[in-house]
């Protein structure tokens, strides 16, 4: 099968694709400027790049749900749903146009046309799942494990997230970790609660419109040869600064920073990253920090909580919070008395859910605070230690 990769209106390239929806080939390239980046290696695309870029434009394995849908479809991979969608997102502007087809951008993108909210309520679980639906819907390209749809809401594209058991939390991480940011003046998406079904989820906007996009951490990395001699951390901000980001490095001490105080265990590479305009191809800036919900314990039994464990697990530039929180070099900005009253805002969010126990509240806010303290005793040290310096 033969198709057009196509970025808006402009034609990137021909692919052909297997009847797995799996890129075989690359025939054609007219817009070399335009492929996904870390797809190209100097003036060649790089086949096997195209492919997995595409892989992970669909529905993980692990997706609750995902398995139902594709038995009762006779289908083998999730990439399959995407030919009903033109392989569209509501992240970027590609999608993929058949050979022969006349079909516009402007007629089929989900930025300002409607589209089907069915196959999202049945992955949401509050449709039955049927072999007649309509998958021509963004949210058969939604990347990630957890529970979640896109719909319309007042003419805008939000995203609902779900948690999951025992304790359906991550949800109300994603709203406590954005109530953080919003007190630290860092840049974020805002959440939301939301409660169907006797069970909670997030609510946000989408932070990207029909002319910008957002690019991973991910695939800004192999847009380049990362040196032996550098580390993940300095390779990302060195793409980022010779793509003419700036202030990268304070975006990224700022996310650090969140995560840090939040415990957050799965910031991985390709939940952060940048936005571009998709016209010009100009490189706005760091895209706000999204997709918390994996944070403050989330999945942790109160006995088990340790809040000032050495061990804390991080990611993604080290393997623990101990360890990362080292990479920042400025903490000028960070005025922990903004989160004065915090502890509160927390406990009233927790308070609405019926899966989390007056203990686990408790457990749960108090480790926040000791985890402030900490960062507190980091800057204080890093102050002294400076002042010290400076004297001699």
């Amino acid at each position: 099968m033969e198709f057009t990769l196509m970025h808006r209106e402009i034609k990137v390239a021909d692919v052909e694709m297997n009847s797995f929806y799996h890129i075989k080939s690359i025939k054609n390239i007219y817009a070399a400027a335009h492929m996904p980046v870390g797809t190209m290696q100097k003036q060649d695309a790089d086949q096997q790049a195209l492919a997995k870029w595409w892989s992970r434009r669909t529905i993980p394995k692990g997706r609750p749900r995902l398995q139902e849908v594709l038995d009762i479809r006779n289908m083998l991979t999730s990439k399959e749903l995407l030919k009903d969608s033109f392989g569209l997102s509501l992240s970027d502007q590609y999608w993929l146009k058949p050979k022969d087809s006349s079909v516009s951008w402007e007629q089929i993108q989900f930025f300002d046309n409607d589209f089907s909210e069915q196959f999202g309520e049945m992955m949401l679980g509050n449709l039955e799942i049927t072999e007649c639906f309509d998958a021509m819907t963004p949210d058969v390209s939604l990347e990630g494990q957890m529970t979640k749809a896109w719909k319309v809401r007042d003419g805008k594209r939000v995203l609902i997230k779900g948690g999951s058991n025992p304790y359906q939390q991550e949800p109300l991480c994603e709203v406590i970790a954005s109530g953080i940011a919003e007190r630290l003046c860092i840049p974020h998406t805002k959440y939301t609660l939301l409660w169907e079904h006797e069970k909670p989820f997030s609510v946000c906007q989408d932070f990207i419109t029909s002319e910008t996009e957002l690019v991973s951490a991910y695939h800004i990395m192999q847009s380049r040869k990362k040196p032996n001699d550098l580390s993940d951390y300095e390779f990302y901000l060195n793409c980022a600064e010779q793509l003419g980001v700036k202030n990268i490095r304070e975006q990224t001490e700022k996310m650090i920073v969140l995560d840090f105080l939040i415990g957050n265990e799965d910031r991985h590479f390709n939940n952060f990253g940048l936005i571009r305009n998709a016209v010009t191809l100009e490189w706005i800036g760091a895209a706000p920090i999204f997709d918390c919900g994996t944070s403050l314990w989330y999945n942790t039994q109160e006995s088990l909580i340790k809040p000032l464990s050495p061990n804390l697990p991080a990611k993604p530039f080290k393997k623990t919070h101990r360890e990362q929180i080292k990479l920042v070099k400025d903490f000028s900005w960070v005025d922990l008395k903004a989160l004065d009253g915090m502890k509160e805002e927390m406990e009233e969010i927790l308070f609405q859910s019926p899966y989390i126990s007056r203990e686990r509240r408790a457990v749960l806010c108090d480790a926040f605070c000791q985890r402030a303290e900490l960062l507190g005793e980091i800057i204080s040290n890093l102050s002294w230690f400076s002042s010290a310096a400076q004297e001699k």
